[in-house]
Parts: structure tokens; C-alpha cells; sequence
């Protein structure tokens, strides 16, 4: 797909600091035995370059991956969760770090957080890159938010459309599309 006109959100500088921003806030969490549970696939490249600021903070989290589905091929969520692959390890008595890309309508969150709570975990602290709070579906409250987002479909640095752009090193709005 050619790069279409993408307006430019977050550049590479603002993501850098603001992730090392979000590993303090985590640090200082003081989580114990902690899981980090990435949830696949927009959140790739935030996970990768937050795990790394932890690991710099001196937190040396074990990492899983769940992927989780409410959007298919769409640019708005269906309203349903579906579970495409699932963590491994034991979550009892855990704390959990769940981190996504963007926290939008809720529902993906919400149905993830429940889940790890109903396996045991000690807590379920969530974060994300993005939060777009005026479009919220169902109550859940992240504990880390990288920036609040205006209300456009973003793509880059992990996030896509149709899985393109993901590549990008910035986050931004394809211009046009809502």
C-alpha cells in the first residue's frame, strides 16, 4: 500500500521520553512478580521499548503475548472479544502488567483484565500508548497512559490499518479518513 498523507501526532522524541516517562510510573508501582502480557499486535513496538525502559529501571519482568480481536479488518470495534492466542504462564497470585496500544472502547481491556483476575492474579495493572477517553464502551481505568489521543484512527509505531503502517516511527492520522 503507498504511504498515503499521514499527519504526524506523536514524532519518535515525544514516544522515546514519554515511554521512559511510563517505566518510572511503573517502577514506582512497585509490582510484584510481575507478568508482562502484551496484547498482540498494535502494541509490539511500545512493549518492546517500554520492557527495555524497565529493564533499564531494574524490573525484570517474565513477558507473554495474547492476542486478542475486536476490530477484524475493521476501523471501528465490533463489540465482540475473541481470544486468537493466549498466555502460557500461571498468572495465581501474580502481578500483571497488561500492555496495548490503545485503550479506545474498553472492551478488549476490560475482557483481558477480567480474564487474568479470574486466573488469579494478584492485580491487573493496565497500560497504554494511547487512551481516546470520549469513546469509552465499558468502564475500565488504565494505571499508565502514554498520551490521550483525539478522536482519529491512528496508525504507526505498532497500530495499522488493514496492517499497513505499522512500520512507521511515529504515530499519526492518515489524512481524511475518520
Amino acid at each position: 500500500m503507498p504511504l498515503p498523507n499521514i499527519a504526524v501526532l506523536f514524532d519518535e522524541n515525544r514516544i522515546a521520553a514519554r515511554v521512559q516517562s511510563v517505566a518510572h510510573e511503573v517502577v514506582a508501582a512497585e509490582p510484584h512478580n510481575m507478568l508482562a502480557v502484551v496484547v498482540m499486535n498494535g502494541a509490539f513496538m511500545f512493549s518492546a521499548d517500554l520492557l527495555r525502559a524497565l529493564h533499564a529501571s531494574g524490573l525484570t519482568p517474565e513477558v507473554e503475548f495474547m492476542q486478542l480481536s475486536s476490530y477484524r479488518e475493521a476501523t471501528v470495534s465490533c463489540g465482540q472479544v475473541d481470544i486468537l492466542s493466549d498466555v502460557r504462564s500461571d498468572v495465581r497470585g501474580r502481578d500483571v502488567l497488561l500492555i496495548d496500544d490503545i485503550l479506545e472502547s474498553g472492551r478488549t481491556l476490560a475482557f483481558a483484565k477480567d480474564l487474568l483476575m479470574a486466573r488469579g492474579a494478584r492485580r491487573v495493572l493496565v497500560c497504554v500508548l494511547l487512551e481516546k477517553p470520549g469513546k469509552r464502551a465499558v468502564q475500565v481505568h488504565p494505571d499508565f497512559v502514554g498520551f490521550t489521543c483525539p478522536d482519529l484512527f491512528v496508525v504507526g509505531y505498532g497500530m495499522d490499518v488493514a496492517h499497513a503502517f505499522r512500520q512507521l516511527p511515529y504515530i499519526g492520522h492518515i489524512v481524511g479518513l475518520a
